[in-house]
Formats: C-alpha cells, sequence, structure tokens
C-alpha cells in the first residue's frame, strides 16, 4: 500500500474533528424485526482538520503536506489526541496496558492492540521509543524486546514461557489519507486567511 511514514505536524492538527464510524446493514422483515449484521470486522477513524487555521503560514504548511502526499494518493501518519495512549487519554503508559497474548515456550512474535470492550484494534504505527513490554507483569529491559513501528510488530528476545501473559504499553498514530484532491484557503487579511476543512479517513495496513 501507497504510505508515507511521516506525521502530520500536530500544530495543523489543533481543533480536528473526528471519531469512530462503524458500517451497519440492517434488514427489516415483513414482521418489522431487523437482521443486522456489518462487513467491517473493525471501526474506520474519521477526522476533519484545517478549519481552525488562521495563519498563512500553517495554511502554506499544511498545503505542502497535501502536494507531498500527493492529494489522496499517499497514507500517513496523524496524532489523535482524543485516542492515542494504550491508557485512558489523561493517564501514564505503562508496560501492563493492554494483553497482547500469552507465550507457549517458542513464539517471540506478538501484534500491539488496544481492547474497546470486547473488540480488540490492531496497533500498526506505534510510536518509536514510546513502547513497554512486560511478561506476567514484569517489565523488560529495552534489549529485551524489538518493535517494528510500521507494523506494530513487537519480537521478544526470549520466548515466554507456556501460559506466560504478554502486555505492553505504548503511544501510537492512525494511519489516514486525505479523503479529498482539492484544498481550498481564502485570504481574509495580510498574514491570516481561512481553510476548508480537510476531511481525513483510517486506511487498513
Amino acid at each position: 500500500m501507497a504510505f508515507h511514514e511521516v506525521s502530520l505536524p500536530a500544530r495543523l492538527a489543533f481543533g480536528s474533528t473526528g471519531g469512530v464510524e462503524r458500517r451497519t446493514e440492517i434488514v427489516t422483515l415483513a414482521s418489522g424485526h431487523e437482521r443486522r449484521s456489518t462487513p467491517w470486522a473493525q471501526g474506520r477513524r474519521r477526522y476533519l482538520i484545517g478549519a481552525g487555521l488562521r495563519s498563512l503560514d500553517d495554511m502554506a504548511a499544511l498545503t505542502a503536506f497535501f502536494e507531498a502526499r500527493m492529494g489522496r494518493l499517499y497514507g500517513f501518519r496523524f496524532r489523535d489526541f482524543a485516542d492515542f495512549k494504550s491508557c485512558a487519554p489523561a493517564g501514564s503508559v505503562a508496560a501492563t496496558d493492554q494483553v497482547l497474548g500469552s507465550g507457549n515456550g517458542t513464539r517471540t512474535v506478538f501484534g500491539l492492540g488496544k481492547t474497546y470492550g470486547d473488540q480488540v484494534r490492531p496497533i500498526r504505527k506505534p510510536v518509536a521509543g514510546s513502547v513497554r513490554v512486560a511478561v506476567n507483569g514484569v517489565a523488560l529491559s529495552i534489549g529485551g524486546f524489538a518493535v517494528e513501528t510500521s507494523t506494530g510488530a513487537v519480537t521478544l528476545t526470549t520466548a515466554p514461557a507456556a501460559g506466560a501473559v504478554v502486555s505492553a504499553g505504548f503511544l501510537f498514530d492512525t494511519p489516514v489519507r486525505f479523503d479529498a484532491d482539492r484544498i481550498e484557503v481564502t485570504l481574509e487579511s495580510f498574514g491570516a486567511g481561512r481553510m476548508v476543512a480537510m476531511p481525513l479517513i483510517e486506511v487498513r495496513v
């Protein structure tokens, strides 16, 4: 997939709005009962950015970022400040935040994920240097594991014993792309302007 491992500058995301969407297919029967199903195993995030920008310099920076991604062609990293930690937004990341799985004596690779109720969201874009890992609640040293920041794969140096619980804490970005091929700026005064909100949509990676 066409993806650039670069992050949208945080200042360009201030004032953004967004959240998660689901796709539900509903069939209403003659009796009035409904049958509901979904083709999506995971939710998908959507955002609007840029509407809060007033500085022409910031608008120029967003335009340059848009051009470098060639509009909708290339994905990139986006920091969703409402959901970017393995813990609560106001909490501190700990190695026991999220359970990744159990050891079997030979398995060394585990994928990062974040649990929402009974749903687990795969985390593919952890922030470099932010990942903490524990086995049975005991934090591993930095040399005890390696993280692939482009996929979210965690490789342990030593395979955990059978039944040992592997957990992790981390910061992460959401992989997105622009969902429009046009960007519009209105000049309102010298050094200030207004930008039409730019849509972003999460991409599967």
